[in-house]
């Protein structure tokens, strides 16, 4: 008797793996100072909540993102055209294309307005932002209702908008998943595909974290458009650091700003 998982289960379940994994990574990458965007004394000092704390975080939003998941899957299995896996590349990387616009407009614009509504930003937002200096597995580190209207609709948008299957979602989230996390990451390594091919990286999103950016760089996961559109894109340069690693630093224009 052949076993077979369903597209659906996977679609709901390897974002899942692949945000551990993939983090468990950048964990052993982690000691590396010389490639850190903060030293590990920052990282310690800075922070305010336990990393235990944040993996407790984390599964509570992937427990909520795997239910609505399968509901989505459930509700939407009907409508699945018999001939899906038969699209071309074209139409595929136009599904991803749009998929990727609809999760960035939707993010940047909630997470900007969670950054203005004093109310949101203290009771619901700020939970994230105990990061300061952000590392891999704290990513998806949100308050339970931020991870659902961010993340969660905002996946669910995505997938709906664009038209893909299952089995195109699958790929998708986990590619989202894996960019997420490495703008989490804390490091900039060399030879690092996401730091040659977006400007949406490890460095542009650490500038946010910071006192002074948070008014700034709100575009996740992929682009920087909405920010550079709506004049809250921080321009910055990467130093090393005598110390060993490297800094980001915002332009002094927008810093005193």
């Amino acid at each position: 008797m052949e076993f077979r998982l369903s597209d659906e289960l996977l679609g709901t379940v390897m974002p899942i793996l692949v945000y551990w994994l993939y983090s468990g990574i950048y964990v052993l990458f982690g000691s590396f100072e010389n490639y850190r965007l903060h030293s590990k004394k920052d990282e310690d000092d800075k922070n305010s909540v336990s990393k235990a704390t944040v993996v407790k975080g984390v599964l509570l939003q992937q427990a909520v993102q795997a239910t609505v998941a399968i509901i989505l899957f459930t509700v939407t299995g009907n409508d699945i055209d018999p001939n899906i896996g038969q699209q071309s590349s074209l139409v595929l990387a136009r599904q991803f294309f749009i998929a990727m616009m609809v999760l960035d407009t939707w993010q940047y614009f909630m997470h900007r307005y969670m950054h203005h509504n004093k109310f949101l930003y203290r009771h619901i937002h700020s939970q994230h932002h105990r990061l300061v200096v952000p590392y891999a597995f704290g990513a998806l580190y949100n308050h339970p209702i931020e991870g659902l209207l961010l993340d969660t609709i905002g996946g669910a948008l995505s997938f709906l908008l664009s038209g893909m299957s299952p089995r195109a979602s699958i790929f998708f989230f986990s590619f989202a998943t894996i960019k997420t996390v490495d703008d989490h990451c804390g490091l900039w390594l060399p030879g690092n595909l996401f730091h040659i091919f977006f400007r949406n990286n490890s460095a542009y999103h650490d500038i946010h974290h910071q006192l002074y950016g948070s008014k700034y760089n709100f575009s996740q996961p992929f682009f920087v458009m909405w920010d550079r559109i709506l004049g809250t894109y921080m321009p910055y340069s990467l130093e090393k650091r005598a110390s060993g690693g490297f800094e980001a630093r915002p332009s002094k224009d927008c810093k005193d700003n």
